[in-house]
């Protein structure tokens, strides 16, 4: 099987055992993967990961035998529970103390021909949905996580970052009512992508301060910059994930009266109902696709500066 490798460096492997699913899992054949910025994160060293990394995919169930997904369009979350501890019971393996992560934790992924996951992970793709925007539907989960945390979110809600998941974020919350003002490098960029009906203002033009602040820079620097527009008693939504650790000011959470609320993988039935409505501008995002025998090409422009989605389409499996 081919795939790319990651051991202090990427690589191009074509010798890599095609994997076997565990009882309860199916293999998947991978159509079409993401890469996002956890995975540039994973490069420099973000969660020690070594082996397959990716974990934004779809693809096609080709087994086990008798599987009822056989022959299946999927997408797949990411967390596997170990289905026995009192996380997984209350049926949240995504909080599961023994869980792996799919390309991030324990468990080889989407960059490759083949991956394996829990046939409970799988979500089947309608069929008018076609691949290049299903592929988003891991990223578009996250942010509808911040509507299944905070229902009652304030508003008007700042995004701060302009990279695809904040681009993600300010469509989905606005796509569910609320009012949305996104902090962006490009504005006009980012206004081209997603159209009227949400304020994109130049980061460094913002003046006001905000009930609610989504920061989804995925720089260290993302929190300095989002609680400078904070109200006291707001509510600050972290999604950025990255390597390092930023120096905090907690007397600031205390003083202000900030609740601070980490977010990460989210819900697939809102996302998928969601790209099956069309109504989400992913294939916007999409800046380049590339052969999987070219993936390490591909991480060198998707890590430019401002570079959005970046596709990597593994081809005839072998």
């Amino acid at each position: 099987m081919r795939g790319v490798w990651f051991d202090r460096a990427l690589s191009v492997r074509a010798d890599l055992p095609r994997p076997v699913p565990a009882p309860g899992e199916a293999l998947v054949r991978v159509s079409l993967a993401g890469i996002c910025r956890t995975d540039l994160e994973i490069l420099r060293g973000y969660m020690g990961f070594r082996g397959i990394p990716g974990h934004e995919f779809v693809g096609r169930v080709e087994g086990p035998a008798g599987s009822p997904l056989a022959g299946r369009r999927v997408v797949g979350e990411i967390n596997a529970g170990c289905g026995a501890c009192a996380e997984c019971d209350r049926g949240d393996p995504r909080h599961c103390g023994s869980r792996t992560v799919l390309g991030i934790a324990g468990r080889n992924g989407a960059f490759a021909d083949y991956l394996t996951l829990p046939e409970r992970n799988l979500h089947v793709v309608p069929g008018a949905v076609p691949d290049i925007e299903a592929v988003f539907a891991e990223p578009v989960a996250a942010a509808f996580e911040i509507i299944e945390q905070r229902p009652d979110l304030p508003e008007p809600v700042l995004v701060i970052g302009d990279g695809k998941l904040g681009l993600l974020i300010a469509a989905v919350l606005a796509r569910s009512g609320r009012r949305v003002v996104l902090g962006a490098k490009r504005p006009d960029r980012a206004g081209s992508i997603l159209g009227p009906g949400i304020r994109v203002t130049p980061s460094g033009e913002i003046r006001e301060a905000f009930p609610a602040v989504v920061e989804a820079t995925g720089r260290p620097e993302g929190w300095e910059i989002a609680t400078a527009h904070l109200s006291p008693r707001g509510i600050l939504v972290l999604k950025s994930t990255y390597h390092g650790k930023p120096a905090i000011d907690l007397a600031a959470i205390v003083i202000a009266e900030w609740t601070v609320l980490g977010s990460r993988c989210g819900p697939f039935a809102p996302a998928i109902e969601a790209l099956a409505a069309r109504d989400l501008p992913v294939a916007k995002l999409i800046e380049a696709e590339y052969p999987l025998d070219r993936s390490v090409e591909a991480f060198e422009h998707a890590v430019r500066p401002g570079a959005l989605k970046v596709l990597i389409r593994p081809g005839d499996a072998r």
